[in-house]
């Protein structure tokens, strides 16, 4: 094509390249303005612009692994592993520091999507993504302490002045181990009567949860809820092994009580099928399964545009139930929050919270994390011999093994 000197186009290119050396010009002169020293915002101080990481240190202690990863500025940072084999997650978080070593702490989502994406064979898998989620806590515990603010202030400040958590006053759990995939009369009279029992202990006004352990088969699932007023359920929780979301469907179809799911899912991706397929009541992610605070808090903005609450399920320490603890009081759709303050070994962790007498936990007030390690009774527990967690657990009278 054939362009006309005195065409619009050809003018206004003209008109560009002779502009071009005052337009360079004017642009340095910008510039200068931009970056001169009465800028106010040039004399904002990054107090984050030189710490890097230096060292990360990994114990296991009990079922649990601590880290602690320290920087060049003297903030230091922990997190915790949980639901591993402990002596291997301590050596693949160990192997990880290769690439956090020397990089920014604050680069929080930088370093997730780091480890998560260099090693894409064990991407996404159990023992990848729990190790993340407690370097994650760790580094927002640098960064938390870094600007001086508890951690949830970074995530946009809290969306409620306490957090209500169960086993309390008015709400608690009762459940099942494994079972045959058909129940007989009195199996099933045993499962309604925990939820009379239950119900007794935090009366008419309180809730009770039933925790499925995805132990109980379909079958037997469908002859309980049958058996029991939906209404005297808040939710059953983990109600078929994941894997196959054909199978929550068939259930969700025949089961009128809600369903809670999520304690096995480990990012973003693995909780989509729940929400899109209408299967999820309560999302029950863990916030040391899904990859630590940063994957949680994006579960439960997802969540949330499908009003699904947060329901987070949490069998750590109070390190890590700390964590949770943050993204609970900052996320506006949260329903109750899992604590058991008897995992935590006494004397090891000052977590600078408390919980009340109606089951409601007090924000953490401290900058970071908040939580205080004791080291050298890390070094004592972690000392102790680590009992088996299941050696005989789920077995059918007949020796075959069960879910759970």
């Amino acid at each position: 094509m054939t362009l006309r000197t005195n065409s619009p186009i050809a003018m206004n290119r003209r008109h560009w390249i002779a502009s071009m050396a005052g337009g360079a010009a004017a642009e340095a002169a910008f510039s200068e303005h931009l970056w001169a020293a009465d800028n106010p915002g040039v004399r904002v101080e990054d107090r984050s612009s030189s710490i890097r990481i230096t060292k990360l240190t990994a114990t296991p202690a009990g079922r649990k692994v601590f880290i602690k990863i320290e920087t060049n500025h003297a903030v230091t940072g922990w997190g915790e592993i949980d639901q591993l084999d402990p002596n291997v997650a301590a050596m693949l978080v160990r192997s990880l520091f290769e690439l956090l070593d020397g990089e920014n702490p604050t680069r929080i989502e930088h370093l997730w999507q780091k480890i998560y994406r260099s090693h894409r064979d064990i991407r996404g898998g159990s023992f990848m993504v729990h190790t993340i989620a407690g370097i994650d806590m760790a580094l927002w515990d640098i960064a938390g302490k870094l600007w001086g603010v508890p951690v949830y202030r970074l995530l946009g400040g809290p969306s409620r002045d306490k957090v209500w958590v169960y086993p309390s006053l008015r709400a608690t759990k009762v459940g099942a181990g494994p079972m045959p995939f058909s129940g007989s009369p009195q199996q099933i009279e045993r499962l309604v009567a925990s939820i009379a029992s239950g119900r007794k202990q935090v009366g008419p006004d309180g809730i009770v949860m039933f925790d499925a352990h995805c132990a109980l088969p379909p079958p037997i699932l469908l002859q309980f809820a049958a058996a029991v007023k939906a209404y005297e359920i808040t939710y059953i929780e983990e109600p078929a092994v994941p894997g196959n979301i054909e199978v929550f469907k068939r259930l969700k179809q025949q089961i009128s009580i809600p369903f809670a799911v999520g304690e096995q899912a480990r990012t973003i991706w693995d909780v989509v099928p729940y929400l899109e397929a209408g299967i999820a009541d309560f999302m029950q992610v863990d916030c040391a399964h899904t990859g630590g605070m940063s994957q949680l808090r994006k579960i439960a903005t997802l969540a949330e545009a499908y009003q699904v609450p947060l329901t987070p399920h949490c069998v750590t320490t109070d390190l890590g139930m700390t964590a949770s603890l943050h993204v609970s009081a900052s996320v506006p759709l949260f329903f109750i929050h899992e604590y058991y303050p008897s995992i935590t070994p006494k004397g090891l962790i000052d977590k600078g919270w408390e919980v009340d007498k109606d089951g409601y936990a007090s924000l953490p007030t401290r900058p970071g994390l908040g939580c205080s390690i004791d080291e050298a009774r890390l070094a004592e527990v972690a000392r102790q011999p680590i009992v088996p967690e299941w050696p005989k657990h789920g077995r059918h009278p007949d020796g075959s093994i069960a879910d759970y």
